[in-house]
């Protein structure tokens, strides 16, 4: 484990700007936590803007801001 779980606004990317990015993920993901490639795994969640607030701010984000290593520079 671990698994990363990233959501963002819809971007087109093919498979292999996919990959890439999860390949990169990973590798840091390795580095930090000392894992094995075979133990990561990356999902990417596009959630339109419109639903941003409900589906991601709202549950994920603003509950949990103490919790947050990294915070976001903006507010809802």
């Amino acid at each position: 484990m671990p698994h990363v779980d990233i959501k963002c606004f819809p971007r087109d990317l093919n498979e292999e700007q996919k990959t890439a990015l999860a390949a990169d993920i990973a590798e840091v993901i390795i580095r930090h936590f000392n894992s094995k490639d075979a133990s990561v795994s990356v999902a990417l969640n596009q959630v339109q803007q419109e639903d941003w607030k409900a589906q991601v701010w709202d549950t994920e984000i603003g509950p949990k801001l103490d919790e947050l290593i990294k915070k976001p520079g903006y507010s809802m």
